[in-house]
């Protein structure tokens, strides 16, 4: 997991794990922890004294929001406003797409956008049919594939930034563990 160094007015400095924000204004002085929501830690002392404390509890109610609840993923789940179709997020069409084998007869598709985890999206073509088989029936066959797809590799990916999170976060734990131990010796 990603940390970064945070250091006070005070002249305290401190590793902060990635979705932990330092709150300082003039009557409010803690840590926020920002994953699915935001819960705020105080330190309890405005010369940040206390930070240490309630930076520590701030990561703990961190970890413990990683190892409950799903990854927090940026996809979009809605269509955008400027989408002029009534498609899902990600089903694009129909597109006609130039003739692929001798028969010179265009076909239509539809697009759909296929995210994977850590790596590039990938755009797969289902068919729907030339001008000469084209359905209402076929188009929402292969709209209830594409969708079927989607939803599919969508899971597949919220499962996977799930994983490698709470992976981070045992990490995390490890570091902070073997931080405590070099303190104590």
């Amino acid at each position: 997991m990603k940390t970064r160094q945070v250091t006070l007015f005070s002249g305290h400095s401190f590793t902060v794990p990635q979705g932990i924000q330092r709150i300082d204004t003039r009557a409010t002085h803690g840590w926020q922890v920002r994953y699915h929501g935001t819960k705020f830690f105080a330190d309890g002392s405005p010369d940040g004294s206390g930070a240490a404390k309630s930076l520590a509890a701030a990561t703990r109610e961190l970890l413990h929001r990683i190892a409950t609840l799903p990854a927090p993923v940026v996809l979009q789940k809605g269509p955008s406003a400027n989408k002029t179709s009534d498609l899902p997020p990600g089903i694009s069409g129909p597109i006609m797409v130039p003739p692929r084998r001798r028969s010179g007869t265009p076909s239509a598709v539809l697009s759909v956008l296929l995210p994977r985890f850590g790596r590039e999206p990938r755009i797969k073509s289902i068919y729907i049919g030339t001008e000469r088989t084209y359905s209402a029936q076929r188009f929402e066959d292969a709209l209830a594939k594409a969708i079927e797809m989607r939803t599919e590799v969508i899971r597949k990916y919220e499962d996977q930034a799930t994983r490698t999170k709470r992976k981070e976060a045992l990490a995390l734990k490890a570091s902070l563990r073997e931080a405590r131990k070099a303190v104590a010796a």
